[in-house]
């Protein structure tokens, strides 16, 4: 009978230390990815993805059809690696920006990124 007694507890410890550890860091790349894309009405717009989930692909809404034009001027602020490229889904030519500060010009397009 002791031993039925102990599996309630330690499964209502484990449930405890789970909920009390920190997951934002393993699942998101703390901070704003900016880049530039052009409405259609408006002229130039900035996009902002915030807090963006990290290995996860992101094609840019704003981009995400051929007959749209790229997205370019990323700016990356964010804790992670962002990987950005020319192509929605992840595919096509691609260029890495570094953490914290990493940009690129007008001249790189982009239509989908991937956090590290």
């Amino acid at each position: 009978m002791p031993r039925l007694r102990r599996a309630p507890a330690a499964a209502a410890g484990s449930l405890a230390l789970a909920l009390a550890l920190p997951t934002a860091s393993a699942h998101a790349a703390t901070g704003d990815f900016r880049y530039v894309y052009k409405d259609p009405y408006r002229g130039p717009r900035t996009g902002v993805l915030a807090d963006p989930p990290s290995r996860k692909c992101l094609t840019l809404p704003e981009a995400i059809q051929e007959y749209l034009p790229p997205a370019h001027s990323p700016r990356n602020h964010t804790t992670s690696t962002a990987t950005v490229f020319t192509g929605p889904f992840c595919t096509g030519a691609h260029f890495t920006l570094r953490p914290n500060g990493g940009h690129a010009s007008e001249r790189l397009k982009l239509r989908s990124v991937v956090f590290s």
